[in-house]
């Protein structure tokens, strides 16, 4: 019997995950959102609300892969799923090129043509949107959305919950905090503390 596979947020960035999810071959069946939706492009059957008190998919035995692009609600919905002891998958891209020497955690998304080189570490939770690079010994904490295009050179770290903006560069060696926004197109040469929004080229704080 195949697993029951859901996805947990079916709109924008959950179409693309459920794409990648169904080309990976998981046998991706359902979908999740606050009501059932007029657009169901890879005709998923709804499964209700995970906010709901009689929601199925906690009494019965469901997997559940993430759809949400919002750091901070893609944990919270990670956190339920796990206090509800459900399973929550990986979802990688065939086209990603990922090293056999990467660590990785759960409830991650890869995207088509992200490349992850050797020796890096991946957090729970994550997002590494289209094309980025992470190059080698990079540590990426939990929630971590990681844009289109962006390039992390070797030795960088990126703390909870950051997001890494479309097209930015930071340089190797730098240690990006917890709950950043580094903007796109940004240029990134020095550390990064917590809380901090930098924009531009090289990049500063606003």
């Amino acid at each position: 019997m195949f697993d029951k596979i859901a996805i947990i947020g079916y709109s924008g960035h959950g179409f693309v995950v459920a794409d990648a999810a169904l080309i990976a071959g998981l046998p991706l069946k359902f979908y999740c959102e606050k009501f059932e939706g007029e657009r169901n492009p890879f005709t998923l059957e709804y499964l209700g609300f995970d906010g709901d008190a009689d929601f199925i998919g906690w009494k019965e035995d469901y997997k559940f892969i993430l759809g949400v692009g919002d750091n901070l609600i893609r944990n919270a919905i990670a956190l339920k799923v796990l206090a509800n002891k459900k399973n929550l998958l990986n979802v990688v891209h065939p086209d990603a090129l990922i090293s056999d020497h990467v660590e990785m955690g759960i409830g991650n998304f890869i995207s088509k043509r992200v490349a992850v080189n050797p020796l890096t570490n991946i957090g729970d939770f994550c997002l590494l949107n289209t094309g980025c690079i992470i190059e080698h010994e990079c540590k990426i904490g939990n929630a971590v959305h990681i844009a289109p295009g962006a390039v992390l050179a070797g030795n960088v770290e990126v703390g909870d919950f950051s997001f890494i903006g479309a097209n930015s560069v930071i340089k190797q060696g730098v240690k990006i905090g917890s709950n950043v926004v580094i903007g796109a197109g940004a240029v990134i040469l020095k550390d990064v503390g917590d809380h901090k929004k930098i924009v531009g080229n090289p990049g500063r704080m606003i």
